[in-house]
């Protein structure tokens, strides 16, 4: 049973998560006319009065921008302040994971963005490990990732979400872990909630934007970390038989973090992971407050 945290951010006020209730009249319930974001929180390893948060002002960024593809302004600034106060109001002692999500609170009956209200919540809930950190199942999926002519991809909209719950249900309903999606022109694009990596001769390959994919902000650290690292990455399409015969896969996401794929379909790949392993130490540290040279990407917040 998940455990969530007890105070939400609802209606411009902090409440009990119990209270903090929307209408089944809804318009983005109906319509998904929301988006999400999502991002992780540990307490410090050796400071039980810090908590840390991975890479907040660029959640809080894309969340913005996100909000932006429903003709709602809302500054990245604002969403950072309510985080970090709700943070501060929860004080969690565990792992976890916060969920702020901007839709359209009127309760109008026509699919539209302008004449409606908007409105921003955030909730918790204590998460330790999303999928196995020891490797994952995956299958192709049958079905296809949206277009970003036919959907703003580059924004978490919680509509573009049925394609991700299917896929997975589908992965899982045939044995498998998670799924693989390929765009509408048979390359890879992305898991059902993350970004996928593969390793070639000691390089890191992954989808560009150009694949319709998220620009996940955990991918972005992974390039990051990579360069640091000295591992050159390379944007390019991706086949799906060339999952088959890469050194390594892995996926990667803020629920995830850095996840190797063990099999795909009836396939088993590589179980080294040599890299795979390095860049999940490295991301594990850096989350930690433990590399120094990756400071400014863990936001500290005091509790009392």
């Amino acid at each position: 049973m998940q455990s969530f945290l007890p105070i939400a951010y609802f209606q411009n006020q902090f409440v009990p998560f119990g209270e903090a209730k929307i209408s089944i009249a809804t318009h983005a319930l109906h319509y998904g006319t929301g988006a999400l974001g999502g991002l992780r929180g540990i307490p410090h390893p050796q400071d039980s009065q810090q908590i840390l948060l991975f890479r907040l002002d660029r959640h809080c960024q894309r969340l913005s921008n996100s909000a932006r593809f429903l003709h709602y302004d809302l500054p990245a600034d604002k969403i950072q302040s309510v985080i970090v106060e709700f943070v501060k109001r929860n004080q969690p002692t565990a792992s976890f994971y916060i969920r702020p999500f901007v839709y359209t609170s009127g309760l109008g009956i026509a699919p539209r963005l302008h004449s409606i209200e908007k409105d921003l919540f955030v909730y918790g809930l204590e998460l330790q490990d999303y999928l196995s950190a020891e490797g994952v199942s995956c299958r192709i999926s049958s079905w296809y990732r949206q277009e970003d002519r036919s959907m703003p991809l580059r924004g978490k909209i919680s509509a573009a979400y049925i394609t991700s719950a299917l896929a997975k249900t589908e992965a899982a309903e045939s044995g498998f872990d998670e799924a693989i999606l390929l765009n509408s022109q048979g390359k890879v694009s992305e898991a059902s909630g993350m970004n996928i990596f593969i390793v070639r001769n000691e390089r890191l390959i992954t989808p560009g934007f150009d694949q319709d994919i998220l620009e996940g902000i955990t991918r972005d650290s992974v390039i990051k970390i990579a360069s640091d690292l000295g591992i050159e990455t390379i944007e390019r399409p991706v086949d799906r038989t060339e999952l088959l015969i890469a050194d390594e896969v892995f996926l990667c996401g803020t629920a995830a973090k850095i996840v190797p794929v063990k099999t795909l379909e009836n396939y088993q790949l590589s179980r080294q992971n040599t890299v795979t392993r390095k860049l999940q130490e490295k991301l594990i540290a850096i989350t930690e407050g433990r590399e120094p040279k990756y400071q400014d990407w863990v936001y500290s917040i005091a509790i009392s």
